[in-house]
């Protein structure tokens, strides 16, 4: 973790170089977050609820989902645009040091413009709980902080197998769009709301149901099964073969040469 916290200060003292476009860059994603919260209160100035989820149970959802997907973006930015490493050659040099490779993608790119998304969503998070009809105990909070904790996790695995893609596509940018900003699009809400072959999918295949639909019904007291405070790690399971997937991508890697 040295390493990451070396190439973190480097990140950080290079973005300042420009200090105006930072600023600028800065305040430019508060709108396009803004974007996103404002259509969710704009849906609920219409309804009092959503298949019987409130305005402030949404926002929990929201805040949750954002907070793992701005997470991912701004700390480990590196494997999230790791197809430039493979089109521009940069592969190779990550190959010849003695780090682990991994390791050394997540230290490519730090992106401290995306804070301001991180930020925003921590805000909406403190407002979703201050707010929600909930009384809170330590097997809830336990429950939130688990849901969290795995909202990074799912959000690195899926960058993590988009970018084992990249080694067998070179160009992965349509298929990391449609599971990143698709999925987070779909489980910024309880996946409750949506058909059956929906809730599915984001069960079996991209588990997100344990992040936000869940242990949201454990907190929300609609399911009383305790199983439901720890059922978010599952996405534990979930990060361990993405690893395993992009080692094995990586032995079809050919070195763009000289």
């Amino acid at each position: 973790m040295g390493l990451y916290f070396k190439y973190f200060k480097i990140h950080f003292k290079s973005e300042l170089q420009y200090k105006l476009s930072f600023i600028m860059s800065f305040i430019a994603q508060f709108f396009v977050f803004f974007g996103y919260y404002f259509t969710i209160i704009c849906l609920f100035d219409k309804f009092s609820n959503i298949k019987g989820f409130t305005l402030y149970e949404v926002l929990l959802t929201f805040g949750i989902i954002q907070f793992g997907f701005s997470f991912c973006e701004t700390f480990f930015r590196g494997i999230d645009q790791f197809d430039n490493l493979i089109l521009k050659g940069y592969f190779d040099r990550l190959l010849l040091r003695p780090r682990n490779i991994l390791l050394q993608v997540f230290c490519e790119e730090v992106s401290f413009i995306k804070l301001s998304r991180l930020i925003q969503s921590i805000i909406v998070l403190v407002i979703a709980i201050i707010k929600i009809d909930v009384v809170w105990n330590v097997e809830k909070i336990i429950t939130l902080v688990f849901m969290l904790i795995s909202s990074i996790f799912i959000f690195l695995s899926i960058l993590i197998i988009t970018a084992a893609y990249c080694f067998y596509t070179v160009k992965g940018l349509e298929v990391r769009n449609v599971l990143t900003c698709g999925c987070r699009e779909m489980a910024q809400y309880p996946i409750g709301i949506f058909r059956k072959g929906f809730i599915i999918f984001f069960t079996c295949i991209v588990p997100f149901g344990f992040i936000n639909y869940y242990p949201l019904l454990f907190i929300l007291g609609k399911e009383v099964n305790k199983l439901l405070i720890i059922s978010p790690l599952i996405t534990l399971v979930y990060l361990v073969p993405s690893v395993i997937i992009f080692y094995r991508g990586m032995r079809r890697y050919s070195s763009v040469g000289s």
